[in-house]
């Protein structure tokens, strides 16, 4: 099959994307084969791309965000049928969606929402997982929470999921970090409740709003650059949650005092280490495409780069590497 890699050049001495011709994989008994679509692109992409030297010269195929067609099931498949629309992030370890077709656990694959093409699917998957699981799993939130929330970073493709979620499924008052106007308007479109300059002091702008802090922090930005800012407005025994390492130390001893924890989300966790819980990603894909089939959630693709192919990924992975992208980027499938 055709795939698109990320190769060690020795002339420009960097990696590089290429068209190969690889090997069909050989299918596991929970795996599902799947004829990609359409992708989303992620800042994990080029991060992996980046990793490509010449001590470790790929091939690579990259790429963690993807819908599709159901086209082979492994032996032991139960929750999946052949022909099945579906939408996924996958596992970090195995080869990625730059491809004709991919290999997927069939516990981290959920059924596409009917309503959605395949490129506004697959802006969906991996934002999703990190946005539901940050606010759920790490942050503890439910149904009942009307605590304030602060998201930082919440015009890109996580934030943008994010917000909606919280405004679907939680009480919570909504604080969103955007400064370019498109960015706020966006922001504001998907719920934000208010919204903060990220290059000002939060305490100070949100007690314009008449609070004292928030109760919680979605970090979804280079932790450096907000720390200090968010260990000042973080009311006490409140956390942050962060998607992004830090290049440089943290000074924890800036949350002691009022109690404050700093958490950690990868949405790769459960396939990277095959836990047993890995099922919870394909119903927690599978409840929010219930809520963009009942029109409560959209998806966030807001830029489309036709289909798959070097130059629409180089591109896709310049854009991102800005950091002024808004939602999510999408392309079709591999071009024929």
């Amino acid at each position: 099959m055709k795939a698109i890699a990320a190769v060690y050049d020795t002339n420009e001495k960097n990696s590089v994307l290429r068209t190969l011709d690889v090997p069909i994989e050989p299918i596991g008994p929970h795996d599902v084969r799947v004829e990609v679509k359409a992708i989303s692109v992620n800042p994990v992409d080029y991060k992996i791309r980046n990793s490509i030297t010449k001590e470790n010269p790929g091939p690579r195929i990259l790429g963690w965000d993807a819908a599709g067609v159901v086209t082979e099931l492994g032996a032991k498949v139960s929750t999946l049928e052949l022909g099945d629309e579906v939408f996924y992030a996958g596992d970090i370890k195995r080869p990625g969606s730059n491809a004709e077709f991919q290999l997927v656990d069939e516990w981290i694959v959920g059924k596409k929402p009917k309503n959605l093409n395949f490129k506004e699917a697959a802006s969906l998957p991996l934002t999703t997982i990190t946005a539901y699981e940050s606010i759920f799993d790490k942050l503890k939130m439910d149904s009942f929470t009307n605590k304030t929330v602060l998201v930082v970073a919440g015009a890109g493709g996580v934030g943008s999921i994010a917000i909606q979620i919280l405004k679907q499924k939680t009480k919570a008052k909504v604080i969103v970090t955007a400064s370019r106007e498109e960015s706020i308007s966006w922001v504001k479109s998907l719920g934000a409740d208010l919204v903060v300059n990220p290059n000002k002091d939060y305490q100070e702008q949100i007690q314009t709003f008449g609070l004292n802090g928030v109760n919680e922090a979605l970090l979804f930005s280079d932790p450096k650059d907000h720390f200090e800012n968010l260990a000042k407005v973080l009311l006490p025994f409140g956390n942050i949650c962060s998607i992004v390492e830090s290049d440089s130390p943290l000074n924890m001893n800036l949350l002691k005092s009022k109690s404050n924890g700093y958490l950690n989300e990868f949405m790769f966790t459960r396939s990277m280490y095959q836990t047993e819980d890995r099922i919870k990603q394909k119903h927690l894909l599978e409840e929010i495409a219930g809520f963009v089939e009942k029109k409560k959630i959209i998806p966030t693709d807001k830029l489309d780069l036709g289909e798959m192919s070097v130059e629409s990924l180089n591109k896709a992975h310049e854009l991102l590497q800005t950091g002024k992208t808004i939602g999510k980027i999408v392309l079709g499938g591999m071009r024929k």
